[in-house]
């Protein structure tokens, strides 16, 4: 007879749990048989003993198995989504989703709300006069057959455990363990029913995994969660030292995906977006891998010249002619809100000025992050409010000229008081040079590729 106590006690000396353990747990603790605390215990005893491969393969089931899976099999097209780990001005879903969509698959993206210092994507579209974000499966599914694309938040049916689980988490220390986050994620995203999966690992300073070893030992975890659970998933690397973009906010970072979407989006930016966008479509059979020179399909091979680029499937060109934003203004108005609406505009701004002259070398991605959240764009508990107007604009980033007093930052927020909090986080967030200006570095670390 399994009990609670003796799996806590298996974890706490080293023992892996067995496929019956896990399963019982799971439905035990839905039964209410298996108390808060204990579960606690057993997720601290996980934060220090980890789960194996095949016990975490069985985890993940577990949650998903928990709740009901968004049937997906009336989407022709082939499906895929992405994930990112989080960061500061990281918008980069607001464009992703409808260029994918404009290359010919669907994506159903299901997105989550800001905490602390990391931006929420549901948040900033909500920004967006009469966007929904709480989308029932069946509203869901005719958005995304009707724009192809969704953007809303996951449905309390999908994965549920996750969300008791991740509530103990949060308040027992024990969300930073590799494996809870891995089953966190990857149930969620296998749980909506997507055929294939990219996930953003971010790294650095304003991420959840500040070393690239931390980052890579994650992606490489969620990839083969992805596999074993059919789903196809691959896994790029992408740095979180600077804020992504030049907006870091709500209402801010709609503007500037719009911009992206028009042709007109930050370097750094653009780069991290078209390579997801690129794996996306290579996950879904719609364009080749890049990094697969075996590719018989691929369509820069010399040596196949009946396989042609089809520029359907090339995401600068559906920038470039404009289905990409026609796909972004399909889907907002598919989700209830108006694309041509003006977006909320804060009512104080002010200026952190350059502290000397030179060549700006660093804008500490966290610093940025909690300012932003002190000015009211993020929030410290679930249930807190955002502002939609309140956020940072990056008037100079890391590699660009500044002179003394020279505006480096303009802070937006509704109420002028927030503006000290905000400014104290920033101290020393900037660095400056006379030396030549830092070499340029690709914001694109590295890719983890899918098992198959």
């Amino acid at each position: 007879m399994t009990d609670a106590v003796t799996l806590i006690r298996a974890k706490r000396d080293g023992y892996p749990l067995s496929d019956t353990d896990i399963r019982w747990l799971f439905e035990a603790y839905a039964r209410g048989e298996v108390a808060d605390e204990q579960m606690s215990a057993l997720l601290m005893a996980i934060y220090f003993r980890g789960l194996d491969q095949a016990e975490l393969r069985t985890w993940t089931a577990a949650m998903i198995a928990s709740g009901d899976r968004l049937d997906l099999s009336a989407i022709e097209k082939p499906t895929v989504d992405k994930h990112s780990t989080g960061g500061v001005g990281d918008k980069v879903s607001l464009i992703l989703a409808p260029l994918v969509a404009a290359c010919g698959a669907a994506v159903p993206q299901l997105s989550g709300r800001g905490l602390g210092h990391t931006g929420g994507t549901l948040d900033k579209l909500e920004s967006i006069p009469g966007f929904r974000a709480g989308l029932t499966p069946a509203e869901t599914l005719a958005v995304l057959a009707s724009a192809g694309c969704v953007i809303c938040a996951a449905g309390p049916g999908l994965a549920p455990a996750d969300r008791r689980l991740y509530a103990l988490r949060d308040v027992t220390g024990t969300v930073e363990s590799i494996p809870l986050i891995a089953s966190s994620i990857m149930s969620k995203k296998i749980a909506e029913g997507t055929s294939a999966l990219v996930l953003d690992v971010k790294v650095g300073t304003g991420a959840f995994m500040t070393s690239r070893e931390q980052a890579r030992q994650l992606a490489r975890t969620m990839v083969a969660l992805g596999e074993e659970h059919q789903v196809r998933t691959a896994a790029l690397l992408t740095r979180m030292d600077t804020p992504l973009g030049r907006a870091v906010g709500n209402a801010v970072e709609v503007a500037e995906s719009v911009q992206a979407l028009q042709g007109h989006g930050p370097a750094d930016l653009m780069e991290v977006t078209l390579a997801l966008a690129t794996r996306m479509l290579a996950l879904a059979g719609l364009h080749a891998d890049p990094d697969d020179p075996d590719d018989p399909d691929d369509p820069d091979d010399p040596d196949d010249p009946d396989d042609p680029d089809d520029p359907r499937a090339d995401p600068a060109a559906a920038i470039a002619d404009g289905r990409a934003l026609a796909a972004y203004r399909a889907m907002v108005r598919a989700q209830g809100g108006d694309p041509d609406a003006p977006l909320p505009q804060a009512a104080h701004t002010t200026l952190l000025p350059a502290p000397a002259s030179g060549w700006l070398t660093r804008l500490d991605a966290l610093a940025v992050g909690t300012a932003a959240w002190r000015l009211g764009a993020g929030r410290a508990r679930k249930e807190d409010a955002v502002s939609a107007a309140a956020g940072i604009i990056c008037l100079a980033k890391p590699g660009e000229r500044v002179q003394a007093g020279q505006p480096v930052l303009e802070l937006r927020a509704d109420e002028p008081e927030r503006f000290g909090p905000a400014l104290a986080a920033l101290d020393g967030a900037l660095a400056v040079s006379e030396q030549g200006p830092p070499p340029p570095v690709s914001p694109v670390l590295e890719y983890i590729s899918p098992a198959w």
